[in-house]
């Protein structure tokens, strides 16, 4: 019954519509079918298949106005065109950078550019890209002085790469801009991702490959790396400076979105040595608790207890398309109304979308780049802390492992008191995944913040850090003031 109301409903809508000449569509089909008496009186014998091809071509064609009708009627009856602009669509205009991976993308703009490969306590080998002089006057920068200025580590965030800071080229990617005004830039790959995803017994369609989540990158990818760079520094620093007291680098400046915060908060909680290593955080969209947010993320949440379920449902490495990403773009693209085809990137149905700051000519560029992949279980991590009040909590394996693994039934909760290094908080009001209210919390517990830093612009959301058309007016600039008091060594 329901089905023959529906059906009536459509049918009589359909008639309702009148296509641009004014005819319903009753009429309209009426000029394009012959009506019944029409084909009473042409009625004949059966013609051969080659006859009746014949009488085909020789029946009066559609005309081009029927045809726009037709067109006209299958938008309206389509969801996805109610949001199209009904202006003429520009192609997208050509960028090399999206056939280019991150060396290369920094090369082409005309910076020197180097690849380290780092290797983790548990085996892990990661890329970290680094632009170590600006775009002006390099070649004597690099003979002379690279050992000397101060290195700034970079992290990206959830699905993340290198990449992240360098598509929006010289004028807007952050790494760029910090290379340009004199810092030693090192970015990142969080394990995992297109740029660490080796290890060196493991292969990479080994389960064992992917069993990990933020917690272990905290715990080992950004100590090996934070210990790589001052090496490097120190070592370099010999080899070129003719000083006779040389500089020692003891320490680096780190800037984090998103996931990156959540490594850093985890690595100085479990690890408060590394304090001493970071001479300041710079936190942009920072991600501990998590009591209060907007992603649709939460609606994994209930199942994040059943990890072997989530992995046999979605796969060890978190791909970019399946049956948990097609849900959630679902439900991201209603809440947003925005074009499928960016809601069913995972990284924007995970994150949010913000239409004024959205840069469309990137959209090549950052679709070839992200996501750049994570593990499942990275995931489920922050699932876990959604369903759990929000708490910033190791990884919960159930009761009886948690015992085995941390001596209590439940995991244990990251002590923040630890963070002695000085913290920036750079937050948005729109953000799905780092809410404000969060991220005051993180700020209260921290025992040396630098402060807590509002982005003036209300729609301003999670991804818009890195690739927002203002970025650098909203964000950029006043981050390189807050770190020029911590630049000296």
């Amino acid at each position: 019954m329901k089905h023959i109301l529906v059906w009536s409903i459509v049918i009589f809508a359909l008639a309702c519509v009148k296509p641009l000449n004014g005819d319903s569509i009753f009429g309209f089909w009426s000029r394009i079918m012959p009506t019944d008496s029409s084909m009473e009186a042409t009625a004949e014998p059966s013609k051969s298949s080659r006859e009746n091809f014949a009488a085909f071509e020789s029946f009066e064609t559609i005309s081009t106005e029927s045809v726009g009708q037709i067109s006209e009627i299958s938008n309206i009856w389509n969801p996805l065109s109610w949001f199209q602009s009904n202006e003429p669509e520009k192609p997208l205009p050509f960028n090399l950078d999206s056939e280019l991976g991150t060396a290369e993308i920094i090369r082409r703009h005309g910076y020197p550019s180097e690849a380290h490969t780092v290797q983790t306590e548990d085996g892990y080998l990661l890329t970290i890209h680094r632009i170590p002089c600006g775009r002006s006057g390099w070649t004597s920068c690099l003979a002379q002085g690279r050992g000397r200025v101060r290195a700034v580590f970079v992290q990206h965030g959830l699905l993340g790469s290198s990449a992240d800071w360098v598509l929006s080229g010289p004028e807007n990617g952050l790494a760029f801009l910090l290379a340009d005004v004199g810092y030693d830039v090192w970015i990142g790959n969080a394990r995992g991702n297109t740029y660490s995803n080796r290890h060196s017994t493991l292969r990479k369609d080994d389960s064992k490959f992917w069993n990990f989540s933020w917690h272990e990158m905290a715990k080992y990818d950004i100590p090996a790396a934070i210990d790589y760079v001052l090496e490097v520094k120190n070592t370099e620093n010999r080899k070129y400076s003719n000083d006779t007291n040389l500089k020692i680098h003891k320490d680096v400046l780190y800037v984090g979105h998103s996931m990156g915060t959540t490594m850093a908060f985890a690595m100085l909680s479990m690890r408060p040595e590394y304090n001493s290593k970071v001479k300041a955080i710079f936190a942009l969209a920072p991600v501990a608790f998590m009591a209060h947010v907007k992603s649709p993320l939460r609606l994994i949440a209930p199942f994040s207890k059943d990890l072997e379920w989530l992995i046999k449902f979605m796969g060890n490495e978190f791909l970019p398309k399946n049956k948990i990403i097609t849900f959630l773009a679902k439900y991201g693209c209603e809440m947003n109304n925005v074009e499928r085809y960016i809601c069913e990137n995972s990284i924007f149905v995970l994150c949010g979308f913000d239409t004024a700051q959205y840069n469309a000519n990137l959209t090549p560029v950052i679709f070839a780049h992200a996501p750049a992949g994570a593990s499942t279980k990275t995931l489920v991590h922050y699932a876990q802390e959604i369903h759990e009040k929000g708490d910033f909590k190791y990884f919960d394996y159930g009761r009886s492992e948690n015992e085995a693994l941390y001596g209590q039934p439940t995991p244990p909760l990251y002590n923040v008191t630890n963070i002695s290094a000085p913290v920036a908080l750079i937050y948005a009001t729109n953000d799905w995944l780092a809410g404000p209210q969060d991220v005051e919390l993180l700020y209260r517990k921290l025992p040396n913040p630098i402060g807590m830093f509002k982005v003036p612009f209300e729609d301003f959301n999670h991804l818009d850090f890195m690739w927002g058309l203002d970025v650098k007016r909203l964000v950029y600039i006043n981050l390189m003031e807050m770190m020029e008091k911590y630049r000296s060594t």
